[in-house]
């Protein structure tokens, strides 16, 4: 038997509490119900998973996700996970709509094969770096909230702030960003609507920034549908960010084709580990701006796509601050937060995260 073949695959409920309920313009997560993966090899190289469902983005929930994973062991016990590339095929076919679960089963057996052949994941990527430098985010809510959030933000030396919109009208929500700005003026911005305005609610929000002063660097997904989004991309002064727009690769060739948007934001439980790098390709094909984010997911999710992102390189922004936001977790190692610099151990095998 080949030594890195295909065991056993197991999988159960992971329970996050968080410190504050996640808020986006679409809904609110109170605490990350996710899902634990282990991939199990021959010679018993474990590698870890994490599928991060967020039901208010996808509609995906930890029950739908361990359901959709039922199925997994058959299709991928006695596989070698060597043959990565069909195996991530056949994932996208049985997990055709289970993303996130797609997502954590790739992360677990990328970290088996690498732990197996002792070396990083971003390396396996393509090792071009070790480090990213994370924004934090401001979740959704009113300007007393916002200026608490940034001081904290600050307070973590962190200086790229994304402040969630599109759950308020945009004057309501261009009074918390000249709030933060205010509070923060040397800060990066960021704003994120995750689709909750329309064209013309957000281009007001756009004009309202400008009137104020208020400097913005990106605008994530202003609008939910593409022709929507590529109405603000033509008429926006502001580099326009797609993210759920760019749930696959067909969605990036479609945004690239229609000329939808400036950047996309590659987020894995969106995709899953492999067709991400794809999705990388083409945008770095087309000169798109690129941005690594997440779901709510704790340090092994984070670290796996920190990995892929330092190792293949070229991210202007790296969105993987949530496993801040969890108030207890049972993993050690994994990316380290210092400030707003996410470093990985250049020694760690696979993506280095292991269980307590």
């Amino acid at each position: 038997m080949r030594s890195t073949l295909i065991t056993h695959v197991a999988f159960e409920p992971l329970h996050l509490s968080l410190t504050e309920p996640f808020a986006i313009a679409t809904g609110a997560q109170l605490a990350a119900e996710n899902v634990l993966v282990r991939v199990t090899l021959a010679d018993g190289t474990v590698g870890l998973g994490e599928a991060a469902p967020f039901t208010a983005v996808s509609g995906e929930t930890q029950v739908s996700t361990l359901a959709s994973l039922e199925p997994v062991r058959e299709l991928l016990v006695g596989r070698d996970a060597q043959e990565w590339r069909p195996a991530s095929e056949a994932l996208g076919d049985a997990l055709a709509l289970a993303p996130a679960a797609r997502c954590g089963v790739e992360i677990a057996l990328l970290d088996a094969l690498t732990r197996h052949h002792r070396i990083p994941m971003y390396a396996f990527f393509g090792g071009a770096g070790t480090s990213l430098d994370i924004d934090m985010t401001v979740t959704a809510g009113d300007v007393t909230h916002a200026v608490a959030s940034t001081r904290a933000i600050l307070g973590r030396g962190i200086d790229t702030v994304k402040v969630k919109v599109g759950a308020l009208d945009p004057d309501a929500d261009a009074a918390r960003l000249v709030a933060i700005h205010q509070e923060a003026p040397k800060a990066r911005l960021i704003a994120d609507a995750n689709g909750g305005y329309d064209v013309a609610e957000a281009l007001a929000f756009l004009k309202e920034l400008e009137r104020a002063e208020v400097p913005l660097s990106l605008f994530e997904q202003p609008v939910a549908d593409v022709a929507g989004l590529a109405e603000v991309t033509q008429r926006s002064r502001v580099s326009v960010c797609a993210d759920e727009s760019a749930r696959s690769v067909k969605d990036v060739l479609r945004l690239i084709r229609e000329n939808a948007c400036h950047g996309i934001n590659i987020k894995t439980m969106k995709c899953g580990m492999v067709d991400a790098v794809t999705m990388w390709s083409l945008a770095r094909a087309a000169g798109l701006e690129l941005m690594v984010g997440g779901m709510v997911e704790s340090v092994l999710a984070m670290t796996a796509s920190a990995h892929l992102a330092a190792g293949l390189g070229g991210f202007s922004y790296a969105d993987l601050d949530t496993p801040l936001f969890i108030a207890n977790h049972p993993f050690q190692g994994g990316g380290r937060y210092e400030g707003s610099r996410l470093t990985l151990d250049p020694d760690a095998l696979g993506h280095g995260v292991t269980l307590r």
